[in-house]
Parts: structure tokens; sequence; C-alpha cells
């Protein structure tokens, strides 16, 4: 059994950046948010609540923090000569006029042509194409131990979260997952595919989450809280 200040330890590294709480007696529920100056979080708490407590809550809002974290650092967005994580790996974007439009992988670089005004809008169709085909096959893959379907895979881009399953088995991801390490994604995949069969996020979810993913799941959502803020900023501005 871990001490209180070993778990608070795990819960804190959790977290993409460093946390205070502060309880107050006249706060009467959680406040969270995010000082971009200090790079801190700020937690404050009803006056009794104890740290690890308040820790557990903070890391619950993971997906919030890294998209605070990612509107505070500066957008990357798709421009001849730069550079962005694939799969967790670098690769480079290069660009000439005369080349076909199709964006094409090669030897490490990202080849598009056409006009340069349309290069980030071809640049994100190849990484959300790529992203579609990808998942769809782990989703029908991850589906298949458990003997379930999902009645629709899509990607999108929302700010808050990296995946959601419907109650009507529509799995919908981020085509930013494309971006990370291989591990990452199937983490966020197994877990929806999870959802199809349990809608809360019990004991007997965490245990089928376990069973499709393997015993890495605890690093593996620790390295999507790291690789998170980057991959928000791929892309944008």
């Amino acid at each position: 059994m871990w001490s209180n200040g070993r778990f608070e330890a795990a819960l804190e590294a959790a977290l993409p950046v460093a946390i205070e709480v502060r309880p107050m007696k006249r706060a009467k529920r959680f406040r969270l948010r995010f000082d971009e100056a200090a790079g801190v979080l700020k937690l404050t708490c009803p006056w009794r609540t104890s740290r690890k407590r308040a820790l557990a809550w903070a890391v619950e809002q993971r997906d919030w923090i890294q998209a605070q974290i990612a509107r505070a650092e500066p957008p990357q967005p798709f421009v001849p000569g730069m550079a962005f994580p694939l799969e967790g790996e670098d690769v480079r974007l290069v660009w000439n006029e005369s080349a076909p439009r199709a964006a094409e992988l090669v030897a490490g670089e990202l080849r598009c042509g056409g006009p340069l005004a349309g290069l980030p809008r071809r640049t994100e169709r190849f990484l959300r194409e790529r992203a579609l085909e990808t998942m769809s096959s782990e989703v029908r893959d991850y589906a298949a131990i458990v003997g379930v379907q999902a009645a629709k895979v899509s990607v999108g881009d929302a700010s808050g979260r990296w995946g959601s399953c419907s109650a009507t088995g529509r799995i919908r991801l981020s085509w930013r997952l494309i971006l990370a390490p291989r591990e990452v994604r199937r983490f966020v995949v197994a877990h929806e595919v999870a959802h199809l069969v349990h809608m809360d996020h019990g004991p007997e979810f965490k245990a089928l989450e376990r069973r499709l993913f393997g015993p890495g799941v605890p690093a593996a959502r620790a390295m999507l809280a790291e690789w998170g803020p980057r991959i928000r900023r791929v892309g944008r501005g």
C-alpha cells in the first residue's frame, strides 16, 4: 500500500505542469486555472479538502489542462520547411509548387505541391486521412477481441478531448493522435473501444481497458499528457 505522500507524488507526476493547491475557507467547490506567466496550475478548493483528493480531481481535468497549455504556447502553422511529429517521429514539410498537389510521405519528408496558399489545407487533409485509416483499423482490431463492433469511426479536432464514444456505438477520435507515438494513439483507441462495452469508468471498464491495451495504461496516459500540448499546436496559426 502506498503512503499518502507517494500517492500524491504519483498524482502530481500525472499532470503536465506543476500545481499549487490552495484550500480556502470561503471556497464551496473546486476551481482550476492555468497561470500562463508562471506555467503553473492553481487549484482552489474547500478548506477541509485533503491534498490527495484535490490532486485526484485535478488529474481528471487533464484534457482541459492540455487544451489550456496548448493555447498558451505559440502555434505551429504548416509552412514550408517546418518540422512536426508524425507517429512520434519528426518529418519535414517540403513544398514545391510544380510537384503533385496530393501530399506524399517520402524518406522523412512530407512533400506537397500546388499553390502555397493551399498547403496547410492539403497537409491537414493528408494527416486526417492517414489518421482515419489507421485508427479505423485499430478500432476494428480491438473491438474484435471482445466481439463488438463500432457503428462508425470518424476523426475531428475537439479542443477538450482526444476521443469519445456515444451510446449508439459511434467513436470519434482526434486526428492529432496520428502525430503522437503509436502507444499513445493506441491507448486512446483502446479506451474508446472499452466504452463500447462499458459507458462509465468503473472497475469493469478499467479491467477491459487493461485487457485491450495491456499493462502499460499508466505509462501511456502519462505520455499522452506529455505529448498533448505539442500536438495540439501543430497546424494552428
